[in-house]
């Protein structure tokens, strides 16, 4: 299945994609299309209304989730570097359902976050001029709450990165970075300035919703750490992903940790959380200290940030489609890839038009939780299809070993929903979670006792397996314990139509693809084997030719040797007796005088 997705699958992009990215390529891309989205965006809202002064230990946990995915993710896209990314990983591993379903979220968390994104550049846009956050948008009575600011704004600059991501990766990866290094200094510009107003005081009511409210920041705020799967979608044009992949995830996601617990430790120490600005949290925040001109540099750097976060999010949902184009489950003409370019135009531009569509109606908070959800439930099953790829190999795995695997997947998923419901649910203590955390604990020391590694990686690999793969399922479940019921009801509805319309369409369009693929190998092993059969029939021939020529010439030559022998004999004996009886028949000198 490896050699389908690495070889068959990218055929039908008609051409490759340019191998020109490096692994300094992918820390800017990884840094650019992460930060600027969550810190900018959703950092007022989390803090204001949930975490408070916690806000810190919340992008801590946070963080620490996405980086467990991020070592899931490397490990597969160094074995599997092309351009479906998670769609491809889960396709190779769990089938094509659970795919597609994946690749149906992963597609509506690119439009989700492309619009949030596209939105807040333009309230950011208008704090720069010293304007309320609508008032660059048009108001529409007419329609319905959340959705009547129109925002024209967020077309226009979603149209411009989709020429920039047409045109050149390469092109796109040196602004990417120009962008982000600039970026860097504003953040730190940020924290230092932010440190020299701040007021221990602010901190006093640390935690005002407790271990709850935490934890809820962390689940709203986890789309801070939205993008990076965006880059195992660049494996295809990476020049060498057993070495770039790991240290461009991996490295990006550890500069981004820091730079958002630092960020959201001096937003918190700047005023009280209560003040705390949902829009434009740092900007006012400044306002609010007496640093009135800092807001400027502040709006300039986050409208840099979230540029780069709109490059590298088109980027990545382009090549995502690309990919589930060229299975037929998606129409097969956005599998195309550019040949002067080296880019899939027709994903990028369609995605470009439906993002623009989703941000010029729907206002930010209706999108964010929707976000979340929706990444984490991928996040959980990129996990979870580790484990199966490393401890099942088809045709090698017996049927007792791949019974009590099944058995230790069981106990694991089963404790981890059971841990989320009861946090979301219940108010009932510890004891519940105590008991899953046992039962987690035992599938997965289950999987490494009695259940051997199948597979290891050929070279970078996640390290503890499968603890980490393990904790990063639990982890991320538990995170969308916190989420509400409404999201997982608009999730569900969305999940539901993805159903559907894989059953009706999807499913017999891969069928079909797969069979004429089939089809087209067989016809060229059958050429192939035809004309090996004619090349050796005439080896053959000519071999059978050249014997019976030699035969025969050798034949003809014994013949000729035969006769040429008994002429010379016959001549030779006719010779000797006619000498014999020459000599007979004359008289010896001692005969005529005898007489």
């Amino acid at each position: 299945m490896d050699k389908v997705e690495l070889h068959d699958m990218r055929a039908r992009s008609g051409h490759e994609m340019k191998k020109t990215l490096y692994w300094w390529d992918l820390i800017w891309f990884g840094m650019g299309a992460v930060m600027g989205s969550g810190i900018f965006v959703l950092t007022g809202a989390a803090t204001r209304l949930y975490s408070g002064p916690a806000i810190m230990i919340s992008y801590a946990i946070s963080g620490f989730a996405a980086m467990l995915a991020v070592m899931c993710y490397t490990e597969f896209c160094v074995e599997l570097p092309v351009a479906g990314g998670s769609f491809t990983y889960l396709r190779v591993e769990l089938g094509d359902l659970v795919a597609f379903i994946a690749a149906g979220n992963i597609l509506f968390e690119y439009v989700v976050a492309g619009a949030s994104v596209s939105r807040s550049w333009t309230s950011y846009l208008a704090t720069l001029f010293n304007k309320s956050p609508n008032d660059f948008r048009i108001h529409v009575p007419s329609l319905p709450h959340d959705y009547n600011y129109l925002d024209p704004i967020a077309i226009v600059i979603s149209a411009v990165i989709c020429v920039a991501a047409c045109l050149s990766v390469k092109g796109s990866s040196r602004f990417n970075s120009a962008a982000t290094i600039i970026h860097l200094f504003v953040l730190a510009f940020i924290v230092i300035a932010g440190l020299t107003q701040a007021d221990s005081k602010n901190l006093s009511d640390f935690a005002p919703n407790g271990i709850r409210g935490i934890l809820k920041a962390s689940s709203i705020i986890f789309f801070a750490y939205v993008g990076f799967d965006g880059v195992a979608t660049l494996g295809e044009e990476t020049k060498k992903p057993s070495r770039d992949v790991p240290i461009g995830l991996i490295g990006s996601m550890l500069v981004i940790i820091v730079i958002y617990c630092s960020l959201s430790t001096t937003l918190v120490f700047m005023q009280s959380y209560k003040e705390v600005d949902i829009n434009a949290p740092f900007t006012i925040a400044f306002n609010k200290g007496g640093l009135s001109w800092a807001q400027y540099i502040v709006a300039f750097g986050a409208l840099k940030g979230m540029t780069t976060v709109l490059l590298s999010n088109l980027l990545g949902q382009a090549r995502y489609f690309t990919h589930i184009g060229r299975t037929h489950m998606a129409p097969p003409f956005l599998a195309k890839v550019n040949e002067r370019t080296g880019t899939p135009l027709n994903a990028s531009i369609v995605m470009t038009c439906i993002n623009s569509v989703v941000a010029l109606f729907t206002e930010l908070e209706v999108l964010s939780n929707l976000l979340s959800l929706a990444t984490l439930f991928i996040f959980s099953l990129v996990a979870l299809a580790l484990l199966v790829r490393r401890f099942y190999v088809r045709d090698e795995t017996t049927g007792s070993q791949k019974d009590r695997m099944i058995a230790m997947l069981v106990l694991i998923v089963g404790s981890s929903i059971g841990n989320a419901v009861y946090w979301a649910v219940g108010n009932g203590g510890w004891v519940g979670h105590v008991v899953a955390l046992l039962i987690w604990f035992i599938g997965t020391l289950g999987l490494q006792v009695l259940i051997k590694l199948k597979k290891k990686p050929k070279s970078w690999g996640v390290p503890l397996v499968p603890w980490l793969p393990s904790a990063s399922f639990a982890i991320n479940l538990f995170i969308m314990g916190s989420i509400d019921k409404d999201a997982f009801i608009r999730f569900g509805i969305w999940t539901l139509i993805l159903v559907v319309y894989y059953v009706f369409i999807a499913l017999h369009a891969s069928y079909d693809a797969a069979h004429e693929n089939t089809r087209t190998n067989d016809v060229e092993e059958g050429q192939q084997g035809a004309s090996t059969t004619n090349i050796e029939e005439e080896q053959e021939g000519t071999s059978t030719s050249n014997i019976e020529d030699g035969q025969h010439g050798t034949s003809r030559t014994n013949d000729e040797g035969q006769k040429g022998a008994s002429t010379t004999n016959t001549e030779e004996g006719q010779e000797g007796a006619s000498t014999t009886n020459i000599e007979e028949g004359r008289p010896g000198p001692g005969a005529s005088e005898a007489t």
